[in-house]
């Protein structure tokens, strides 16, 4: 159960590195360029503590699957961005994509 743990924690510091990227203006900006690398590399770390235990392809396209979805949905409710009908389908496929592989494969943990 510690690789869920250590996957939504990856997935947590993936969104977080994503959307403090935006307000490092170009790596311009001090605190926001060094808490977007900090973040960035825990994310690396938690994920990798993750494919310890779960298949690489599996733990991979789940953390990359949730954390556009997330990065997605925080954009536009922080950074006020907007969605055609072609992104919704898009996102709605990913996450379907995500919980096929989570619910559905039985090489999701070995």
């Amino acid at each position: 159960m510690k690789q869920y743990l250590f996957l939504a924690l990856a997935i947590i510091f993936e969104v977080a590195w994503a959307i403090l990227l935006k307000y490092t203006e170009h790596f311009t900006r001090l605190w926001p360029t060094v808490a977007t690398v900090v973040t960035y590399l825990a994310a690396l770390y938690f994920l990798s503590l993750t494919v310890r235990t779960m298949p690489v392809a599996i733990a991979y396209a789940v953390w990359a699957g949730s954390g556009m979805v997330l990065i997605t949905l925080l954009g536009v409710v922080v950074l006020r961005q907007h969605l055609d009908l072609a992104a919704i389908i898009g996102l709605m496929l990913i996450v379907a994509g995500v919980l096929v592989l989570h619910l559905g494969s039985k090489t999701a943990i070995h």
